[in-house]
């Protein structure tokens, strides 16, 4: 396979699935979701997964063929079915999951694919649980690009040394507050502040950039060169399925232009509350009518 220059692009590798909801089964997986907003955002994105040789993979090849995102990374394997997740909307709009195990991403095999090729390499936690497709991520991580990790700090699949492993390979992170609290916890520090559980996380492994979400209210950015907050807004919430990888989509888009860190955070802020309008990781929308819900909001 012919390597393509270093660009402004990212590649997302992990899960991809149908999440499968009261309203019917919706497309997603963290690495999906992400990929699928940058699409929209205008960045050119790959997809490192594996689907299932079934008519659920099929359908989901076809939507990410659709989107612009460059699937030529999509694995198929003939033994695990395509990855189906059990989504329970709870009180207060919290989402609950089921994770069947396994599937056809836990198997995601090596590739001769240069992840430098992209600016950006997202990644995940929950995608490790199994050896191969862990094996895989950890060959992909020894690349140049700028790695960045969205914690998914799941039950069973939170273990310490993994985690740590994971941590030690990322210039940038993105937690939760619960997350960030439960992970400085899982290597002996005893900060109370957010404050002090980033700069714990970050010094500890050597993390340039840390981001914390708050839902409605709003995020934080850690960097080297100062803090930064942005507030949130109340929305009418259809449903919080991707809204914090939208955000992080709007975070590395913004990353990418060198946009003031202020306003990088701001505009995440804003895609993570625009899609929480909306149903399912992926919903489909003009980004004239993101823009000026942004301009509401600031």
């Amino acid at each position: 396979m012919k390597t393509e220059p270093l660009q402004t692009s990212a590649t997302c590798f992990g899960e991809v699935l149908w999440d499968v909801l009261p309203g019917g089964p919706q497309p997603g997986g963290a690495p999906l979701n992400v990929a699928y907003h940058l699409c929209k955002l205008g960045m050119p994105v790959h997809i490192i997964s594996k689907i299932g040789n079934d008519e659920p993979g099929k359908r989901l090849e076809q939507l990410i063929t659709g989107w612009g995102i460059n699937e030529d990374l999509l694995q198929v394997d003939t033994h695990y079915p395509t990855s189906e997740v059990i989504a329970r909307v709870g009180s207060n709009n919290e989402v609950s999951y089921e994770i069947v195990f396994p599937v056809a991403w836990d198997f995601i095999n090596p590739a001769p694919v240069d992840v430098n090729r992209s600016k950006y390499f997202v990644y995940g936690s929950l995608a490790s649980r199994n050896a191969v497709t862990r094996d895989t991520l950890f060959q992909l991580l020894e690349g140049n690009s700028i790695k960045v990790l969205d914690i998914n700090l799941r039950p069973p699949f939170a273990e310490r040394e993994l985690l740590e492993m994971l941590l030690q390979k990322a210039d940038i992170v993105k937690f939760n507050q619960a997350e960030l609290e439960m992970a400085q916890l899982l290597f002996g520090g005893l900060m109370g502040s957010e404050a002090g559980q980033a700069a714990f996380i970050m010094s500890r492994f050597n993390v340039t950039e840390l981001i914390v979400t708050k839902g409605e209210a709003g995020a934080s950015y850690y960097t080297p060169g100062g803090t930064f907050h942005a507030a949130g807004v109340g929305v009418k919430v259809a449903d919080t399925i991707g809204s914090g990888d939208s955000f992080l989509a709007a975070f590395l888009a913004g990353h990418a232009q060198q946009l003031p860190q202020q306003t990088i955070l701001k505009n995440a802020v804003a895609m993570g509350a625009f899609i929480a309008t909306k149903k399912g990781g992926c919903p489909d929308y003009e980004l004239t009518a993101y823009e000026e819900f942004k301009n509401t909001m600031f």
